[in-house]
């Protein structure tokens, strides 16, 4: 296997050429570049990693946190596509990712777990707002990027989806299909993204002067189990009941929708549902699920380019991403005459 002397006797030029070759330098000519890589090419040279890093100060690595409730890790499509936006964009950069183990509850420290791994920059998401350990990742040198959760520190920044808006387009249309009476499950409301969801859910029925009932908005956690018992709550009420049900993910749609079928109701015939994702599997439930569209993997793609100004530039001031969302009209949500 050729080593970089090797490189460098054969191209007849010095290391420190070859390295800087490597390493992209300005002040090396584009004649001498072109014909160190053809050699690099020809002897398939492969530079040592850790070398590379000790010369250039980066691992060129980035680490990834994700974490949920379940602790369902890369099984979980939210993460699963997102994860891809991130490595799709990185990839092109020569950039490698380490997945870090995480679940809630975890004891030990972001910050000190990627220091010790020496990554260049770290993503996080599914992340509580509550979590200890955040302040100090924040206050670090580090570059992070949040997901869904809207912190911002001197080398921090976040990208989310207009929850908010989304909930609204949510009720807005099962308005425009007639219903009045509608209720919600909701997610844990340490999660970001369910108190944005929450909060544009009630801004848009004040917004329309409709009725508010607390005991049809149900909190549950984000999985077809915690839709499944919230909406076997809901249907154990006395009545009234709510014509459409607004799900804060297709997970949770999709147990509710389970729940109400084992009780001999028809969807969209007894409850129009309405999910939020868009996650792959939506498009396949019977009947397949009308829900508010986040494009997930585009949310992956600017985490990374994110992150990468972030590592390059050291501006210290970043703006955040917020990505707009889109109604996806399905066959669980009906018309009242």
């Amino acid at each position: 296997m050729a080593t970089i002397k090797d490189i460098a006797r054969i191209a007849g030029v010095s290391v420190t050429t070859v390295s800087k070759v490597l390493n992209d330098y300005p002040d090396i000519s584009k004649q001498t570049k072109k014909m160190v890589k053809q050699v690099i090419a020809r002897e398939n040279y492969r530079p040592n990693a850790i070398a590379r890093s000790l010369s250039s100060h980066k691992s060129h690595s980035i680490g990834i946190f994700f974490t949920d409730h379940r602790n369902s890790g890369l099984r979980h499509p939210f993460f699963r596509d997102i994860i891809y936006g991130i490595e799709k964009t990185l990839f092109q950069e020569r950039y490698d990712l380490i997945l870090f183990a995480h679940h809630w509850g975890d004891t030990f420290s972001y910050a000190e777990k990627c220091q010790s791994r020496q990554v260049d920059g770290v993503v996080l998401m599914g992340t509580p707002g509550n979590d200890p350990h955040l302040e100090r990742l924040i206050n670090s040198e580090l570059p992070t990027v949040f997901i869904d959760l809207e912190l911002s520190g001197k080398n921090t920044c976040y990208v989310i989806s207009d929850n908010v808006a989304g909930a609204g387009q949510a009720v807005s249309y099962l308005v425009e299909l007639g219903h009045e009476q509608i209720g919600m499950i909701m997610g844990q409301k340490i999660v970001k993204p369910a108190q944005d969801r929450l909060s544009g859910f009630k801004q848009r029925i004040k917004e329309l002067h409709l009725p508010y009932q607390n005991e049809w908005i149900v909190e549950a956690d984000f999985s077809e189990n915690g839709g499944y018992h919230a909406m076997n709550r809901i249907l154990n009420l006395s009545g009234p009941y709510p014509t459409a049900i607004f799900c804060q993910g297709d997970q949770i749609a999709i147990g509710a929708m389970r729940a109400i079928e084992e009780r001999g109701l028809a969807i969209p015939g007894d409850f129009s549902i309405i999910g939020f994702d868009d996650i792959e599997i939506s498009s396949y439930v019977k009947p397949a699920l009308t829900t508010i569209h986040q494009d997930k993997i585009l949310m992956g793609e600017k985490a990374a380019q994110l992150l990468l100004k972030i590592i390059n530039t050291g501006e210290q001031n970043y703006t955040p991403v917020v990505l707009p969302t889109k109604l996806k009209i399905r066959d669980s949500c009906r018309r009242l005459s």
